[in-house]
């Protein structure tokens, strides 16, 4: 068989691996992520910074995509988190987070540490591989403006000053960009969270700034 007749659930599997139906997380994937999963990682694009900078400056964020074989262990991975922990959020909270609640502290939001968590976004997207891809995990809300559907002025004020505050002593400016998903985009809804991308940056800040995490996508096959 060749690429162009391989079902695209075959499609970047070694052929020694194949399984012989297609896998329960694939029967009912969409149109796009079919046509994805079904493309060859030699023929997949990683997004350029300018490229990622120009997708969210035009809230696009849509258009970011993983590549091809990591998509597929991405969908592996969460069909298997929610048969054994009942949803990906709860994994995420206590596994990742180890959060026991999400009641803030504060007395308003960015105020208290512990109200918060950077994390390894832990299936990135395919971009530069300089690229480093982090999460901004948050106790306290983060209010959109029901006219627009998009964050409130406020809220987007108070992202960018934590934002300054935390990676621009350590990144340069034009090195950093943040976003919030649109909630029809969000893989994890209930835990509030917004996107830090740094080109190229000190590792040894991602290491602090992280506490020393990894995403886990380095660990699953």
């Amino acid at each position: 068989m060749t690429v162009e007749t391989l079902p695209y659930w075959l499609v970047n599997v070694p052929k020694d691996e194949w399984p012989a139906s297609c896998p329960d997380f694939l029967v009912d994937v969409d149109v796009k992520d079919k046509k994805m999963i079904g493309t060859p990682d030699a023929e997949y694009h990683r997004q350029t910074w300018p490229e990622v900078q120009q997708i969210i400056k035009t809230n696009r964020i849509d258009l970011l995509k993983r590549v091809p074989s990591d998509l597929r262990k991405y969908l592996g991975f969460t069909a298997k988190l929610k048969k054994e922990h009942g949803s990906v959020m709860e994994f995420v909270l206590k596994e990742r987070l180890q959060w026991t609640d999400l009641t803030p502290r504060g007395e308003s939001p960015f105020k208290d540490p512990g109200d918060l968590k950077i994390l390894y976004n832990d299936w990135p997207y395919g971009i530069d591989k300089k690229i480093v891809h982090l999460v901004v995990w948050t106790k306290f809300d983060l209010e959109d403006d029901p006219a627009t559907n998009d964050l409130a002025p406020k809220t987007r004020r108070q992202i960018e000053d934590y934002v300054r505050e935390v990676f621009y002593s350590r990144v340069p400016a034009e090195h950093v960009i943040w976003f919030k998903n649109w909630s029809s985009l969000k893989s994890v809804h209930a835990i509030e969270h917004f996107h830090v991308m740094l080109y190229d940056p000190d590792m040894d800040f991602v290491r602090d700034v992280t506490n020393g995490d990894n995403p886990l996508s380095e660990s699953v096959k």
